[in-house]
């Protein structure tokens, strides 16, 4: 399994930590179906263009102008960060990890193959791939390259096509870039596209089970690496290719590019903990683009909770098999194209039902190895009540028992401008800390 990781030259924000989350998830059904998983995530920190046209610059080059910092630190800088946040997630480790630039003879490697299979030409600033050599490329878009070529109205340079992209960029005459190197065809760098597939390939061989990345890959980056490999070696690089869509923001796509774009640490500044984020993100089918609110991030932070809570309240109950009719059940949805939303559903039927509490736990801390929740592990924190909150929250157990109603509302109207929620139970109550709304956030 392959998946398309960062181009390093700025945070990650949580529309792209969705697609990780669902390519976590993906991994997490396969071992659960008894599957050895080998997967492979790159990180792209070179060769990533500010246009997919092969126009504008190195987004390292731009990052690093952008920071004060060399290239090679802002790589590791938010490779690092990329890196916090998928343990943050609770996203699993990809068997490899591996950089373009350390791949850097692979890719010219591969290069040099194309051109003498008779897939390329060189321009002024670098070798080309001829997409008119495949009859069948785009096949993965569905793209209409006549009709791309008949309507063609922008300026594409010495490209004979305009869906020919480039496999090594020259650094321009008198220029010295910070990520250059020597290859046959002069100094520069290689193309976005190229990396992938020389890495796919080395690490997972011609032909390999599944390929994921991001739906904005599907036109561009992912075709280019099929038409890549198809020239090479002859096969189609993978045989099954799965992409996340799209979260949304206000219903419009989350991105650097608009300037401003919401982090794990936006969400942790304002009080969530990330695996709500993570809750979100399960609430939605991959294949179906999910709209960020505050508001169903408030919604998906208290269900974790509940959900922690209950399961929790069935610690010591002993041990037990999870049920196998519902195991079955969960099973069916996930095997379902990922059904992850049907298979919380079940989860919390499961919680609801009347199962013994044994059989409970056991049956969702199954169900959460595609979760990734945390579930088993999870504790309430502990967390130092002020004087003055423990004597309001006295005060209204005690209205509540006089049933002096109107009093115990008051009270819990203080505690809330205090920044803590009661909860009544029977054995008294409980008390934490308030969430805020989206509005005082």
């Amino acid at each position: 399994m392959y998946s398309c990781g960062p181009t390093v030259y700025d945070y990650a924000h949580i529309g792209n930590l969705r697609t990780y989350i669902f390519e976590d998830v993906l991994k997490r059904v396969l071992k659960m179906s008894g599957l050895a998983v080998r997967h492979v995530m790159n990180i792209t920190d070179v060769g990533h263009l500010t246009s997919d046209a092969d126009e504008g610059e190195d987004k390292m080059e731009k990052g690093a102008r952008r920071t004060g910092k060399s290239a090679w630190e802002i790589a590791q800088l938010y490779t690092d960060a990329f890196l916090a946040d998928m343990r943050r997630l609770n996203i699993e480790d990809p068997v490899v990890l591996c950089r373009a630039t350390d791949h850097i003879a692979e890719q010219i490697g591969f290069i040099a193959d194309l051109e003498k299979n008779g897939y390329t030409y060189r321009t002024s600033d670098g070798v080309y791939f001829d997409t008119s050599k495949q009859k069948d490329y785009g096949f993965l878009a569905r793209l209409d390259v006549k009709g791309l070529e008949a309507g063609k109205r922008v300026e594409q340079g010495e490209k004979r096509h305009p869906t020919d992209f480039a496999l090594w960029k020259l650094s321009p005459p008198g220029e010295r870039r910070q990520m250059e190197w020597d290859s046959p065809w002069g100094k520069g760098f290689p193309g976005w596209h190229i990396e992938c597939s020389a890495m796919a390939q080395k690490y997972l061989g011609d032909y390999f089970d599944i390929h994921c990345g991001g739906e904005d890959h599907i036109p561009v980056h992912h075709t280019n690496e099929i038409a890549q490999t198809e020239a090479r070696v002859g096969t189609r690089l993978a045989n099954f290719w799965l992409h996340g869509y799209f979260l949304l923001s206000n219903d419009a796509k989350m991105a650097k590019s608009a300037g401003e774009f919401l982090r794990v640490d936006s969400l942790v500044e304002r009080g969530y903990d990330p695996l709500a984020f993570r809750y979100l993100c399960l609430t939605g089918h991959y294949r179906g683009q999910l709209n960020f609110t505050w508001d169903a991030q408030d919604a998906a932070a208290v269900a974790l909770d509940r959900m922690r809570q209950g399961v929790y309240a069935l610690r010591g109950a002993g041990a037990a098999a999870p049920d196998p009719a519902l195991a079955e059940r969960f099973t069916d949805e996930i095997n379902d194209d990922l059904n992850v939303p049907r298979a919380l559903a079940v989860a919390w039927e499961t919680l609801r039902g009347d199962r013994p509490a044994a059989v409970k736990r056991a049956t969702l801390v199954e169900f959460d190895r595609v979760f990734g929740l945390g579930l088993a592990a999870w504790v309430p924190p502990v967390e130092a009540v002020p004087d003055a909150v423990r004597a309001l929250a006295d005060a209204r157990a005690a209205a509540r028992r006089a049933k002096n109603w109107a009093e115990a509302d008051r009270l819990r109207g203080e505690l809330a401008a205090a920044g803590w929620e009661m909860e009544d139970r029977a054995d008294g109550y409980a008390l934490k800390r308030r969430s805020p709304a989206p509005s005082e956030r």
